[in-house]
Parts: C-alpha cells; sequence; structure tokens
C-alpha cells in the first residue's frame, strides 16, 4: 500500500524529495525545455510575420484575389456609364470617363505582364482573355456614348494621302506572301488588322527590300515606331523607344535597344531579333530565332520552329538605358515561353532554346552612323 501512495505523488512533491545535486539537473533541464519552446515560438512569429509582408506580387493567389477585385471595379463603372446621358456639354466628364477607364484596363494588362513569370500558364491566358473582354465591353459603350463622328480625326489622317493607303491595302491583301494559318479565326483577324492599323499610323521602316536602315533614339522617346513589309533587310534601331510593331519581316535581322513598353510581331519568317522589352507578344512567325531580355514571358501564338536565346546586342550607353528602363537584369524570362496554341503539359514542339554552338557573337553597333 506505501508503494502505491508512492506512485501517485505529484510531479511537484517528487522534487521536493531529490538531493540537491539531482534537483539542480532537473531545474537545468527545465530551463532548457523552457528556452526551447520560447525559440520556437519566436521563429514561429517570425515565419508568419515575413510571410504577411511578402510581396503580393509572390503569390498565385493574392495576385487573383487583386486582379478580381480590379477587374470588378471597371465592370461595374462601365454598366454605371452604360446610363449616362451622350451629350457631352451636359456631361463633360464622360470622355474623362471613359480614358479613365481606358488607363484602368491598360493598368491590369501591365499587372499580368509583370506578374507573369510566376503565374501558371493557365491564369496567364484566363486574365488576358478577361482583358480582352472588358476591353470590347469599353468599346461597345464608347461607340454607343460617343459615337464616331466625334473622332473624325482618323478618318481624315486616311484621307491626307488617299493613294498611299490604297497601295498599303493592295500590299496587305494581294502582295503578301505571308500565308496566316487558321483564316478562320476571328480573334486572329481581328489582331492583325489592329496591327496593321497601328504599324500604318505609327512613324518607321516600310517597304524596304535590301536596305540597312539605322534610327537613333534620343531620351524617353513618345511615341511607338513601326516595323512593316521589310525584306532582306539590317535594322539598327539605338536608344529607347516606346513601343514596338512589326508586321511582315522576311529574311531580315533586327537590332534594338530598349523598349519601355511592349513588342507586337506578327508574321516573320527566317528573321532574327534581338529585342529588350518589358513584354513581348509573337504571331505568325516561323524558321526565326529570338534574342530577347523580357521582364515577363515571351508569348507566342500560331508559331513554327523559332529558337530563343538571351539579348547579345551592345552599343555606347546601353547599360544605363537598359538600367533606367527596367531591364538592367536578365531575368532569364527569355526561356519561360508560353504558347498560346499549346495547351498540353508537355513541351510545346513550336519553340526551343537556340543551342550554344548555333548562337550569333554580341552584337556592338556602337559605331554605326544614322542614316535617318
Amino acid at each position: 500500500m506505501e508503494e502505491e501512495n508512492d506512485l501517485s505523488i505529484s510531479p511537484i512533491d517528487l522534487s521536493k524529495t531529490l538531493n540537491p545535486r539531482s534537483q539542480k539537473k532537473h531545474a537545468t533541464m527545465i530551463e532548457r525545455l523552457s528556452n526551447l519552446h520560447h525559440s520556437r515560438l519566436n521563429q514561429s512569429i517570425s515565419r508568419r510575420s515575413d510571410a504577411d509582408s511578402s510581396a503580393p506580387c509572390e503569390s498565385t493567389q493574392a495576385f487573383l484575389n487583386r486582379f478580381a477585385d480590379s477587374k470588378r471595379s471597371v465592370e461595374s463603372e462601365i454598366d454605371c456609364l452604360r446610363f449616362i446621358s451622350n451629350d457631352l456639354e451636359s456631361n463633360p466628364q464622360l470622355k474623362s470617363g471613359l480614358e479613365k477607364l481606358s488607363i484602368s484596363i491598360a493598368d491590369l494588362e501591365k499587372l499580368v505582364a509583370e506578374n507573369s513569370y510566376f503565374l501558371p500558364s493557365y491564369e496567364v491566358r484566363s486574365t488576358l482573355k478577361a482583358i480582352a473582354e472588358l476591353k470590347g465591353s469599353l468599346e461597345s459603350v464608347s461607340l454607343k456614348l460617343v459615337p464616331r463622328k466625334k473622332f473624325s480625326f482618323r478618318n481624315k489622317l486616311a484621307q491626307k494621302d488617299p493613294a498611299n493607303a490604297v497601295k498599303e491595302s493592295e500590299i496587305s491583301a494581294k502582295e503578301s506572301n505571308f500565308p496566316v494559318n487558321g483564316g478562320d479565326d476571328a480573334a486572329a483577324a481581328a489582331s492583325a488588322e489592329k496591327s496593321r492599323f497601328e504599324t500604318r499610323d505609327s512613324p518607321g521602316f516600310r517597304n524596304q527590300l535590301g536596305a540597312v536602315l539605322v534610327k537613333q533614339f534620343q531620351g524617353f522617346e513618345s511615341g511607338d515606331f513601326a516595323l512593316s513589309n521589310l525584306e532582306s533587310c539590317e535594322i539598327r534601331l539605338k536608344g529607347r523607344l516606346r513601343a514596338l510593331f512589326v508586321h511582315r519581316l522576311r529574311n531580315c535581322r533586327v537590332f534594338v535597344g530598349p523598349v519601355l513598353g511592349s513588342i507586337l510581331i506578327e508574321e516573320a519568317e527566317g528573321c532574327l531579333f534581338m529585342l529588350a522589352s518589358h513584354q513581348i507578344r509573337i504571331h505568325h512567325a516561323k524558321a526565326t530565332d529570338f534574342y530577347l531580355r523580357v521582364r515577363s514571358r515571351p508569348i507566342i501564338e500560331d508559331c513554327s520552329s523559332v529558337r530563343f536565346a538571351t539579348y547579345l546586342l551592345v552599343y555606347e550607353g546601353i547599360e544605363e538605358e537598359l538600367r533606367e528602363s527596367g531591364l538592367a537584369e536578365d531575368t532569364g524570362n527569355w526561356a519561360n515561353v508560353d504558347d498560346f496554341r499549346w495547351l498540353r503539359a508537355v513541351q510545346s514542339p513550336n519553340w526551343c532554346i537556340l543551342p550554344k554552338e548555333e548562337q550569333v557573337c554580341t552584337v556592338n553597333i556602337s559605331d554605326l552612323e544614322n542614316q535617318r
């Protein structure tokens, strides 16, 4: 009975029965366990704090939540505009509201571009599709509220030189040697039509054969630049520009300094491009090599036999221009290509990494004189 009573003694009572040496060991062990517990607790709190303060762009879910909130806000404002009078005199803020919505949609597009390096391909495609739908809704509301006659300056520009407009239309419709696959694809046709309009209105190099074309941009150039209907040409664009549109190039070599916005390429065959930009989209290209430095992942559609490598262009002052354009760092995204026509989990057969032994050497265009 005494033994049973001894076994039921509490730990506190038991510690009192220990000799001084054992009590000291017991106290040391308790202190060590307590310190270990507090250390683990502090580490847990620190990790939780770091997770809470981490950049939202590193979390797919955080990005999707932010994108959804912004999208709902734009949709709500578009719906409100549907009930506004289309009389600009009675509602002078209407045009300003449309412009702000357009800027908001552009900010959403920029958000996707800046975070596409970690987003799954499916999320990139779905968010870009949502942005396209927002643009369509805004355009529909704009046409309803502000008739086209209010923006007649585009028609005046077209009437400025009707001969050139007819000539270029004939080139686009009849003289093209670049057949577009999937002609029944309305989205691709609309995109191509938009690109032709942009290249027609922007300054640039057009309709040249076997020429060396050089352009020096000074400071932060405003506006866009276009390369259209060029064959067997070498193009050298030094300095910074806002955006670049490339349409229908064959057997050309194109060297371009930093582009602050985006680059759109449509219908290129047998070409070499060296480009640095925040966003690059490539449509209907084949047998073409791309040497890129890009913040977001390059996007290709309806392409075949296209290869990618890192940016190898140098000229005097390019390092500073790249730094001021936010392109100083090679993110490695040139090797993370999204093929929007290839939805399988395996590697797309339409693009590959350009083998080292087939890459060109670093191209230096520092000593080239301007021809325009």
